[in-house]
């Protein structure tokens, strides 16, 4: 196989910014040869390719060699399910699944070694976080004993919420900013730092937008180790801030407004504090900004990633197996605040998927008429 012929399913805005990129030549050896969408007008800018109204027909057309899954969210799992077993190799938007039931079963159809199955967590490409987690593996800060992420600058309008029906319904999306937006933070948190053992969170449903799902929460989280962490998002803050801040035995990193800067103990604070003979004075610090070299082109990276371990074995950047880790975190968030309780991980996954089949069965939430046409969310990538 000299190129990878790919197909995108779902080609509302993210499936669309997906098709651009590839058409424009930025992942060599990748062509585009199919699209699909269940709406046949989403179809009509395309040429060039095939075009389809049923996903299980272009798996079936013998047009591509992967898919690349940009649908509504519950789909990514039937889909994908079905393109793995078919003998594709797959790449899905992320999350991977609505909740881990669901993202469990996905995961179980990956029985073929031979096939390539990945999962769109572009921030992974970063420069900076490649950076933090290098740091943190190479015990540059020492044992980890607390991190918070305040990640309020994912805003959304109403119009957004409006630009397709299945956007912030449990029926539709399954969930809110914990579902959309932070995906992205949540795999970066386990990537970085692992998973907690237990979760207390706190969200609020439709309280800046017209929507049933959750649009802020604030979750505090322990590890095994005894560190504590604290997650904090919204999509209804303005102006909204992204900062990580890590804090480790031997000092702490802060991730904001584009720059690491690291705090150095010269001496560990532990030890510091056995040995010290003064009760108030800290340990001396030395203070930096971590140099990040390179560059990334998000989406692209992780389709030339997907690409590449197709055609030459490459290890992924993403693969989809861990794609569950930050369905969990969201699931066992959510399931914290509908049920007031600390949630202990692994999370009861049959459990969880009872209570969201409960929140679909008794809504009564009525969706405002979608936007029609599709909608360009470049705007969205950071």
């Amino acid at each position: 196989m000299a190129s990878v012929r790919i197909g995108i399913i779902g080609v509302g805005g993210m499936g669309t910014e997906h098709a651009r990129y590839i058409q424009r030549g930025d992942v060599p050896r990748c062509e585009l040869t199919a699209v699909c969408d269940v709406e046949a007008g989403k179809l009509e800018t395309f040429s060039g390719v095939r075009a389809f109204t049923d996903s299980r027909e272009l798996i079936r057309s013998g047009e591509v060699d992967a898919v690349l899954i940009a649908t509504p969210h519950y789909d990514h799992t039937s889909i994908g399910i079905d393109a793995l077993e078919e003998g594709l190799h797959v790449l899905v938007e992320k999350p991977i699944s609505v909740h881990t039931a669901d993202a469990a079963r996905l995961i179980a159809a990956h029985s073929n070694p031979k096939q390539v199955f990945a999962a769109m967590f572009q921030m992974r490409t970063y420069p900076h976080f490649k950076k933090i987690k290098q740091l943190v593996y190479a015990g540059e800060l020492g044992a980890i004993q607390r991190l918070n992420w305040t990640v309020t600058a994912w805003y959304r309008t109403e119009a957004y919420y409006a630009s397709g029906g299945w956007r912030a319904t449990w029926k539709g999306e399954g969930g809110g900013v914990l579902l959309n937006q932070s995906p992205h933070n949540l795999d970066l948190l386990q990537w970085i730092c692992g998973m907690p053992e237990r979760i207390r969170a706190f969200c609020a449903f439709g309280k800046y937008h017209d929507i049933e799902v959750e649009d802020e929460v604030t979750a505090y989280l322990e590890y095994g180790n005894g560190a504590t962490g604290v997650f904090i998002a919204t999509t209804g803050e303005a102006p909204g801030t992204d900062r990580l801040e890590i804090a480790g035995d031997r000092g702490k990193l802060v991730l904001e407004d584009g720059h690491i800067r690291f705090t150095r103990n010269e001496v560990g604070a532990r030890e510091f504090s056995r040995t010290a003979r003064d009760g108030f004075t800290p340990p001396e610090t030395w203070n930096a900004e971590i140099p990040v070299r390179g560059t990334t082109r998000q989406h692209a990276d992780v389709t030339q990633n997907f690409v590449d371990a197709i055609l030459d074995g490459t290890p992924l950047l993403a693969p989809a197996e861990e794609g569950i880790h930050s369905v969990e975190l969201a699931n066992a968030m959510l399931y914290s605040a509908w049920t007031g309780r600390t949630v202990d991980l692994p999370l009861d996954a049959a459990a969880y998927e009872s209570a969201l089949s409960e929140k679909i069965a008794t809504s009564t939430f009525t969706k405002k008429a979608a936007i029609a046409g599709p909608v360009d969310l470049s705007g969205s990538f950071r």
